[in-house]
């Protein structure tokens, strides 16, 4: 009876453990299952946004996860360790010293996000992190390489030969000669900036490039710099600012979906700059004056009138605003100057599209109104002239050009603001020397760099120390030092010393006549195979804009590249196209994907009677503007080519015109004056003729497409119209899409996988 009823309360306690850890068991998988999905959250790393996705899974009583890091285009991260107990989430990554806490709470897991010693908040919310665009048409990654991989065959140089960041670049000396600042790629393709102190040799890393790419940077004064970033190609830059020991690091503009510019940089103010800013209404700028050391800003002027705003501001060298452009109707400008009785009148008013702008005041003159003037009010081109702004005239035409237009001019600040040089840009960049500094200066180093183009690209306060940048159609690009004193040239960097020059192709000069008699101009970069006789196959290539822009002389990696597999570029500059005046700027207008393809077709056929092409072998590749020729150009004339790649190309005007960016809404006349207006029903008709998406069932030949998800100028949706119309056709479409990219794409890797897919597409399609 004892054994028996010792057995029974045996029996008992089992089945209360039992049921307990039956319990414990449905616990622990209810909570599994409460974090079982996706969940995302955004770290805030001095005013970025970082979207970081974590995954978890319940797989045998565990937990598994893994991250990805969108911005950075990582995915699939795996994480070490998770537990889950009591609403508590915790996680570790050994690989990059990763830590993370929280606890559950309605749904959101609030917590502490630590990485190599820092800290910081983040919160995940469960579900999908959405992507812009259709998510569904992108190729695969499998897909993308297999199509990398139709390039077969051995070359001398390969893709990242030509589109790898060189290893250090963007070299500046600091006002004082004290140091010299450049960036520095590492093995993981980030490009931080160091300061490099030019006496003791002693090198310091100044900005650590992160997620988000350093757009640009640069000496602010002898102690500090400052430098932009956006987040993921959306262009709504944000200004920092760090001295030169990395200390006291300060995002200066932390303002969500505000874009800064950047309009003087204030020599005579080391503590400021002058900035704008649409951080009161994001279709206009405001000027404000900012303390790069703590932020602090002072609004300089209001655009009050939003529907004239005014589009250009003219500060003097002190930071004084002594001018403005104010956009009236639209369509023109009224070019407003402060009179000596302090008051801001209209002196001149303009079309839109002539060019009067103050390039800079003339601080060599006891006349304070006197300033250097670009205008082509009374000409075709734009010349240079002195003018005197108080009395509205001008005293002095200084430079022009019969063919082109002039726009450059310097001045020596050491040297009492005596006149240096003027500048142009023909069929290559010509310098004209005006000073006897700068006509030895530029005698010196014409003699030093014969047959190169060559650029003052920095120089100290007192004109001692010089950065000379050399480059060529064959040359990727050189920095020297020039020590004036000791008359001494050093070579600093040598930017891509693995491309040889000799190996290089040359790009030729050549002017041929429109099928209406338009004079045009462009560029041929032609392959060894071509120079030698070969018929080749040839990629067109229109440039983007299209107003206002043109293709120049020097070197293109692009070209470069295709010329190594044996292709030849063309280049045509297109009426619209910019520097050869303002009449045929206009020729263009109304011509978008009609007469400005007629004059990219005429350099075709003009090249092809020149006996270097291959008539039955010819690609159409371009960017922006660019890539709507390629669509434009496979629907307009589609036996013409043979294949298209479409590099964040517009495919329906009627849609571009309702995504363009908020700040462009007050240049929407202009935006329409130069391509169509769609409330004129004969323009609408143009714009239905001319968009490629209403003829998909035109184009014939292959077409590979690619668009960065974040673009703010040319929606994603333009790209995904296109690849889902010529899908529900049956056609094959590759189409590449980086959600960390914009307006092109910035980083490294996604560059390297765009081009290299390009050349197994090339491969397949051109050979």
């Amino acid at each position: 009876m004892v054994n028996k009823t010792h057995e029974m309360k045996l029996y008992k306690m089992k089945l209360r453990l039992k049921t307990t850890f039956l319990a414990l068991t449905i616990l622990q998988l209810s909570l599994a299952q409460q974090i079982d999905g996706t969940w995302n959250g955004k770290l805030n790393v001095q005013g970025q946004e970082i979207p970081l996705v974590f995954h978890f899974t319940e797989n045998k009583k565990e937990i598994k996860g893994t991250m990805d890091s969108p911005s950075q285009g990582a995915s699939g991260i795996p994480i070490d360790k998770v537990t889950f107990k009591k609403n508590e989430l915790s996680l570790s990554m050994m690989g990059g010293s990763i830590e993370y806490t929280g606890e559950l709470d309605n749904n959101t897991i609030k917590g502490l996000f630590k990485q190599s010693g820092m800290e910081f908040n983040l919160n995940l919310t469960k579900g999908e992190m959405k992507k812009p665009g259709n998510t569904k048409l992108p190729s695969t990654d499998e897909e993308l390489k297999a199509l990398a991989a139709k390039e077969k065959g051995k070359y001398t140089y390969a893709v990242n030969d030509y589109f790898a960041k060189p290893k250090s670049s963007s070299f500046q000396l600091s006002p004082n000669g004290t140091f010299m600042s450049y960036r520095e790629k590492d093995e993981n393709l980030k490009k931080h900036v160091y300061v490099k102190n030019i006496k003791s040799g002693e090198v310091k890393r100044v900005i650590e490039e992160k997620e988000e790419l350093i757009r640009g940077y640069g000496w602010a004064n002898d102690s500090r710099l400052v430098y932009v970033m956006d987040k993921g190609g959306n262009e709504d830059y944000h200004l920092f600012a760090v001295d030169i020991d990395g200390k006291n690091q300060k995002e200066l503009t932390p303002y969500k979906g505000v874009k800064v510019n950047i309009l003087e940089m204030l020599k005579e103010d080391k503590d400021h700059m002058i900035i704008s800013m649409n951080k009161n209404n994001a279709e206009v700028f405001d000027p404000y004056k900012i303390n790069i050391k703590n932020g602090e800003i002072e609004q300089l002027y209001e655009n009050k009138d939003i529907t004239n705003p005014i589009a250009n501001y003219v500060f003097d060298k002190d930071g004084n605003l002594r001018g403005y452009a104010k956009l009236k109707d639209g369509m023109n400008y009224e070019i407003y100057y402060q009179k000596s009785n302090g008051k801001f009148e209209v002196i001149l008013e303009t079309n839109w599209d002539d060019s009067f702008y103050i390039s800079n005041f003339n601080y060599a003159s006891t006349n304070k109104n006197e300033a250097y003037v670009v205008s082509n009010l009374n000409s075709d081109k734009t010349e240079i002239f002195r003018y005197d702004l108080e009395k509205n005239e001008v005293l002095e035409k200084l430079f022009g050009h019969e063919k082109y237009d002039v726009n450059g001019l310097a001045t020596s600040r050491n040297r009492g603001w005596e006149l240096d040089y003027f500048s142009y840009e023909g069929e290559k960049y010509h310098i004209i020397p005006i000073s006897d500094y700068y006509k030895k200066l530029h005698a010196r180093l014409k003699e030093e760099f014969p047959n190169h183009e060559f650029y003052v690209s920095d120089k100290t306060d007192d004109e001692t120390q010089y950065l000379i940048y050399v480059t060529s159609d064959r040359l990727y690009g050189k920095y020297y030092a020039y020590d004036v004193q000791k008359d001494e040239i050093k070579l600093l960097f040598d930017l891509m010393p693995q491309l040889k020059e000799e190996d290089m192709a040359e790009m030729r000069p050549i002017s041929f006549e429109s099928r209406d008699g338009l004079t045009l101009h462009g560029y041929i970069t032609l392959p060894k195979e071509a120079v030698e006789g070969e018929k080749v196959p040839l990629i067109v290539n229109p440039h983007g804009g299209p107003q206002g822009v043109r293709d120049s002389w020097g070197f293109n990696p692009e070209s470069q590249l295709f010329a190594s597999r044996g292709y030849a570029t063309l280049q045509v500059n297109f009426r619209i196209s910019g520097g050869y005046g303002k009449a045929f700027l206009r020729k263009g207008y109304k011509q978008v994907g009609r007469k400005a393809m007629d004059d990219v077709e005429d350099g075709l056929k003009y090249v092809i009677e020149q006996g270097w092409i291959d008539p039955e072998k010819i690609a159409i590749y371009g960017g922006s503007h660019g890539g709507y020729a390629v669509l434009r150009g496979l629907t307009k004339t589609p036996d013409l080519y043979t294949c298209g790649i479409d590099y964040v190309g517009v495919s329906n005007l009627f849609s571009f015109m309702e995504t363009i960016p908020p700040y462009w809404k007050p240049y929407l006349k202009m935006i329409k004056a130069i391509w169509y207006d769609l409330d004129v029903e004969e323009e609408k008709q143009i714009m239905k003729e001319v968009s490629p998406v209403f003829h998909i069932d035109k184009i014939k030949k292959p077409l590979f497409v690619v668009q960065g998800a974040n673009d703010p100028r040319v929606n994603i949706d333009e790209s995904d119209q296109i690849v889902e119309g010529l899908r529900a056709n049956g056609v094959s479409v590759p189409y590449m899409v980086k959600y960390d990219e914009g307006h092109g794409f910035g980083k490294e890797e996604n560059r390297m996988e765009f081009y290299t897919a390009m050349m197994g597409f090339l491969a397949e399609n051109l050979k």
